[in-house]
């Protein structure tokens, strides 16, 4: 049923459809086209550096080194889609687990954990990324488990509410009577409820973890070289913005653009499901 809710909702909206046709479009040949394409990712061509855009057939021209930035847009489409997903699911269940114990115990430790919350909230990334890189490198794994730590937080507020919610409807107070665990009635009842929250939220983490993402290569602290983001692309081609743009604006387009369509994804569940 909510499935179908949220389907039907995506079918007739042409802006849902024509958001999630494109995300649809850049996963395909993000996988596809450097595969098929006579560039490679690492290749430097020095004689053709700075080529504009449809020069033969580089379709997005070439950097600094005379590689093809079409192919870079897909490996760093890659990258930045992974980290956008992979952070958003676990921000989500992270949160998930966490707002619902929170909840279904109430009380002190309601309370401990509430002040736990605020205290992750109040991390910048910024701080986290430095510390994880010191560690681990710079790589896909810091970005993602960097954002996880600190963007749970809202996740888990907004479960807790749930759970308070869901906890006092009678059904769940006959399980209890039943003598019915906390555990059952979390998976039974409480998150199955509130699936609408759920997917609203992860929906709409997955724009923000990208821009973070973007913010922080851009910043020098993402993804090592040679492997590029967007975010990386775009740091990269500021430095030539004012005598070749298309360096800058393209990785900077499809990073707005994709945002841009997962926030539409998300405002239509969230009018289907009659989320606030």
């Amino acid at each position: 049923m909510l499935i179908s809710r949220v389907v039907k909702a995506i079918v007739h909206n042409r802006i849902a459809m024509t958001a999630l046709s494109f995300l649809a479009l850049i996963s395909v040949v993000s996988f596809i086209w450097p595969l098929l394409s006579e560039y490679n990712y690492y290749a430097h061509d020095l004689d053709n550096t700075f080529l504009p855009p449809f020069s033969g057939k580089r379709f997005f021209g070439t950097d600094n080194f005379g590689r093809d930035l079409l192919v870079r847009i897909c490996e760093g489409a890659k990258i930045s889609l992974k980290i956008g997903v992979l952070a958003a699911l676990i921000q989500t269940l992270t949160g998930v687990i966490y707002g619902c114990l929170a909840g279904i115990y109430g009380g002190i430790v309601d309370e401990i954990m509430m002040r736990i919350v605020d205290v992750f909230h109040s991390i910048p990334n910024l701080i986290i990324v430095i510390l994880l890189a010191a560690f681990m490198g710079r790589s896909e794994m810091t970005i993602i488990i960097a954002l996880s730590i600190t963007d749970w937080t809202a996740m888990a507020r907004i479960m807790r509410g749930q759970t308070l919610l869901v906890k006092e409807m009678e059904y769940v107070q006959s399980a209890k009577v039943l003598g019915v665990g906390k555990l059952r009635i979390i998976t039974r009842h409480i998150i199955p409820n509130s699936m609408g929250p759920i997917i609203v939220n992860m929906m709409l983490s997955i724009p923000a973890a990208i821009f973070a993402e973007a913010f922080l290569s851009f910043l020098g602290l993402g993804i090592e070289i040679p492997k590029a983001s967007w975010g990386t692309l775009a740091s990269e081609g500021f430095v030539y913005a004012s005598s070749y743009p298309w360096l800058v604006a393209i990785p900077l387009g499809f990073i707005a653009i994709t945002m841009i369509c997962f926030y539409i994804l998300g405002d239509t569940i969230k009018d289907a499901l009659g989320c606030d």
